[in-house]
C-alpha cells in the first residue's frame, strides 16, 4: 500500500529525493526539509507527482 514518492526543492523546483508513504494514512501531500545540492543550502521539500 505505500507508494513511491518524488520530492522537489521549493525554490529551485529540482527533484533531488524519493521516499514512500502510505495514502491511506496520510492524506495531505508530505513536505520535509532537505539539503539541496543545487540550492548548497537546507530547503522545504514537497511531493510532486
Amino acid at each position: 500500500m505505500r507508494d513511491i514518492i518524488t520530492l522537489a526543492c521549493s525554490e529551485c523546483k529540482e527533484r533531488n529525493y524519493t521516499t514512500t508513504r502510505n495514502k491511506k494514512t496520510m492524506t495531505e501531500k508530505l513536505e520535509l526539509k532537505k539539503f539541496c545540492p543545487s540550492c548548497r543550502k537546507h530547503t522545504p521539500h514537497k511531493e510532486t507527482k
